[in-house]
């Protein structure tokens, strides 16, 4: 959805301010919010990773449990050297991690962290249906390893 100009801005009652004054205090408190530019590109690589349905849907397996790189192939539907590529991406930018198991590597999500935005953004999308939100993440991390055993 593009920009509205100005003009359109004020042609509308509800996208414009009544008074046209700009509130200097909450400005300088906005601009005081704004991450630096070096966290704002940060944080753009990290969800435009999420942008993209490939590496989304290999988060969304590995919100549910480790997997190793045939398993996740099998689950999404993709061939291993795709999941693959795309899981070194998600691996530089901190999203999932890797533990070597002899031959094979397991992939997990890096930390709670992404597992909560994985969720929050399921809950949002959904508005309070998903159960993954919910979850313990030492109950499910429990369940997967009873699962793999």
């Amino acid at each position: 959805m593009p920009r509205p100009s100005k003009a359109e801005q004020f042609q509308d009652p509800a996208a414009a301010c009544d008074d046209r004054l700009v509130h200097v205090d909450a400005v300088r408190a906005a601009r005081a919010a704004l991450p630096s530019g070096e966290r704002l590109a940060a944080l753009a690589g990290f969800f435009a990773a999420l942008g993209d349905p490939t590496r989304l849907r290999i988060v969304a397996a590995l919100a549910a449990q480790e997997l190793c790189v045939c398993d996740l192939a099998a689950a999404i539907g993709q061939t291993e050297s795709a999941v693959s590529h795309q899981l070194k991406t998600l691996r530089e930018l901190r999203l999932v991690r890797a533990r070597r198991e002899g031959r094979r590597v397991f992939y997990a999500l890096d930390d709670d962290h992404v597992l909560a935005i994985y969720g929050q953004a399921c809950g949002h999308v959904g508005h309070g249906e998903s159960t993954l939100a919910q979850a313990a993440p030492a109950e499910r991390r429990s369940g997967a390893r009873r699962w793999r055993q």
